[in-house]
């Protein structure tokens, strides 16, 4: 992978984009991983106005450490670079307050996780329309593309995605080579959506890179029955994935009306 002909192309693309918009530059969520952090440093490097919003919801100390040490390291970095936090626990306690918590707790908790994103995302939108700022996305190609691993419409709610034709293993390379903090690059994947310390790989059941074998797999025309045993298993959870989350990563369908009824 040449990562410094990738890092200059991404960067040349936001700016080109920034600047035919019409906007000032970008706000970006920080979460303290992986993705986040090349996104914002990528964001960062095209000189325009970046607005950084961490946006913590009863989260976990170590993602709110791991965010707060790379936004030191952007703003020591970047002159262009501002930070704010918006504490959203108490919006979320209150929208609890307001909904019914009842039925089963595994689709309930789930039901919650994606309202944080989305309050995320609400946020995120807020400050865009004040600073007349873009939404940078922060999802790679294999969640993005492969298995919809995120919200709709929240953290899947972006104007443009910097880094979703790389896979995760890319972002790495790429966070290595812009000398992301190393708190980031050693920590395990996690959406930070439940509060707790739970990885990506503990939802999903498969780790990124056996995710990126799959996807790759399929592309080339294979299927479970050429594998075997674990690969077998892989293959499976990406499927599965998959055909679950398309109806994220397609076009929201339209009932077309016949011409002759109109």
């Amino acid at each position: 992978m040449q990562t410094d002909k990738i890092v200059n192309h991404i960067v040349t693309w936001l700016t080109n984009y920034a600047n035919n918009a019409g906007v000032n530059g970008f706000v970006i969520g920080i979460s303290g991983g992986i993705d986040s952090a090349v996104a914002s440093l990528l964001c960062a490097k095209t000189g325009l106005n970046i607005l950084c919003i961490e946006m913590p919801i009863h989260q976990h100390e170590s993602h709110v450490s791991r965010g707060q040490e790379h936004i030191k390291f952007l703003k020591k970095n970047f002159s262009n670079v501002r930070d704010i936090q918006t504490d959203l626990t108490p919006v979320f306690e209150e929208f609890k307050s307001q909904v019914s918590l009842e039925g089963n707790q595994e689709i309930v908790n789930m039901a919650l996780a994606n309202t944080r994103a989305r309050l995320r995302m609400t946020t995120l939108y807020y400050y865009a329309g004040l600073e007349k700022l873009l939404v940078a996305g922060t999802g790679n190609k294999v969640e993005d593309f492969g298995i919809g691993f995120y919200t709709k419409y929240g953290d899947g709610g972006v104007d443009l995605s910097p880094l979703a034709d790389l896979m995760k293993s890319e972002v790495y390379a790429i966070g290595k080579y812009l000398n992301v903090p190393a708190s980031i690059l050693d920590a395990a994947p996690s959406d930070g959506l439940f509060g707790d310390s739970r990885s990506d790989e503990d939802q999903i059941g498969a780790s990124y890179p056996e995710l990126e074998w799959a996807m790759n797999m399929l592309e080339l025309g294979k299927t479970a029955n050429d594998f075997e045993g674990r690969e077998t298993d892989v293959l499976n959870i990406y499927k599965r994935l998959n055909n679950a989350n398309k109806h994220k990563m397609k076009p929201i369908p339209i009932c077309e009306i016949p011409n002759n009824f109109k």
